[in-house]
């Protein structure tokens, strides 16, 4: 029976970071009434307006998708049970934007079209795949170049690589605060998109003679 030739096992880290070059923003438009049908009536109304302004922006047929709908009744908790209070209509878009010097334009333009709020304002690169593919080619790289130095202090040298596992960690996208919005809006509103990092993890296995 062949023995099983020595190995060494190291593991290679890489960042990889890229200037953002889309963004997603998640609007918000909130109305409130008494009457359900007048809250929803509202929310129509200020929802149009919203998207006016975005087809006026011309981001592209594919740029805006519904996030969420939703009518219910808003209730206070007191000690005897709950009290029934205004109905609250809400609908959630989220709009793709990928000229980034434009989405403090485009978000004061929807805060005086109607939008109540705006939030989860997130970066993305295009590309990703080939950012990706660096961090790995470069995490790869990291654990041959650990690997050859265990073999060269044992006095040995590598042979041929037997295994290498991805550990995908995927990309850490910059944290933006979530941005109330105000009815007026008179300077264009500061967005700094800062940098993506996007992270390799592999384990290598190689065998050694």
């Amino acid at each position: 029976m062949q023995a099983e030739p020595p190995v060494i096992v190291t593991s290679g880290d890489a960042i990889v970071r890229r200037t953002p070059d889309r963004a997603f923003v998640t609007i918000a438009i909130e109305t409130r009434s008494r009457n359900p049908r007048d809250a929803q009536k509202q929310n129509a109304d200020a929802a149009t307006q919203v998207q006016q302004r975005l087809a006026l922006a011309k981001l592209g047929p594919d740029a805006i998708r519904t996030l969420g709908y939703h009518l219910e009744q808003e209730f206070e908790v007191v000690p005897s049970g709950r009290i029934p209070r205004e109905y609250l209509a809400r609908n959630s878009i989220e709009v793709r934007i990928d000229d980034l010097s434009r989405v403090g334009e485009l978000i004061d333009s929807v805060v005086r079209g109607g939008a109540t709020t705006v939030a989860g304002v997130r970066f993305e690169i295009q590309n990703r795949a080939a950012a990706e593919q660096e961090a790995l080619r470069l995490a790869v790289a990291d654990a041959r170049s650990r690997a050859e130095a265990a073999a060269t202090g044992a006095g040995l040298i590598v042979d041929r690589v037997l295994r290498i596992e991805d550990r995908r960690e995927g990309i850490i996208f910059p944290q933006r605060p979530m941005v109330m919005a105000a009815r007026s809006v008179e300077a264009t509103t500061p967005i700094e998109p800062g940098l993506i990092e996007i992270q390799a993890h592999v384990t290598l296995t190689v065998s050694i003679k």
